[in-house]
């Protein structure tokens, strides 16, 4: 039982932020008043979920009012996961059947779902210093997956954090569905539009464009393979 709901799956043995994280005063505020009216709810910083021997990590933006921070599993409990989760059972990482409910027990196989700012922000649009402050907590992360090969940023946030810890320089990697990018420490960052129910809606997303960056990703993992 976590001090914050029933945690009815197991985090992963990567770096995570403490649940009293306080390092962003105005996250911290809004988990307060989150508590105040929804006391069963997670209210506290996301962990990873998946697989500590990924080879393909989802970064996403950061958890949703419903969704993530309400069941404290990433892209669970609205429709922000529906299309992700779909996704990666097409392409074989999902064991077991998702109900968008972290009671339904999936595990992930080859893969591990983490998000650039690990708190929920207010209408969804954390603050530069937000990200800044998380940053670690996503380096620490993907520095403790030993096979990784590909990350997949969804969203301009998740891909221009990924850039900053790499080293590398934002000019030279710039933002774009479906480009890849090669980082310094010989792994692949592939971007997309993240699979937001607006960008699903507006189709600014499809599936066959989503489906495309797995595509890529499957291409680059099995190529580099000896």
């Amino acid at each position: 039982m976590s001090d914050h709901g029933p945690l009815l799956f197991t985090p992963l043995p990567v770096a995570e932020a403490p649940k009293g994280c306080r390092r962003c005063p105005r996250l911290v505020g809004l988990r307060k008043s989150l508590r105040q009216d929804h006391p069963d709810w997670w209210n506290a910083p996301v962990p990873a979920f998946g697989d500590p021997k990924a080879w393909l990590a989802v970064v996403g933006l950061a958890p949703g009012t419903e969704g993530a921070n309400r069941t404290g599993r990433p892209f669970t409990g609205d429709a922000s996961g529906e299309m992700l989760f779909a996704t990666l059972t097409k392409y074989g990482f999902v064991d077991g059947v998702f109900a968008n409910d972290p009671a339904d027990g999936i595990t992930l196989n080859g893969a591990i779902i983490l998000n650039a700012v690990k708190c929920l922000p207010p209408e969804n649009k954390p603050t530069g210093a937000e990200i800044n402050n998380c940053r670690p907590y996503l380096a620490k992360a993907l520095d403790g997956l030993p096979d990784l090969k590909i990350i997949l940023a969804l969203g301009r946030i998740a891909h221009e954090s990924i850039i900053r810890l790499s080293g590398a320089k934002l000019a030279d990697h710039k933002f774009a569905h479906g480009a890849q990018h090669a980082l310094p420490d010989g792994r692949t960052l592939i971007d997309s539009y993240h699979c937001s129910r607006y960008n699903v809606n507006t189709r600014r997303l499809t599936v066959e464009m989503f489906e495309d960056v797995f595509e890529q990703a499957a291409y680059i993992s099995s190529a580099s393979r000896p």
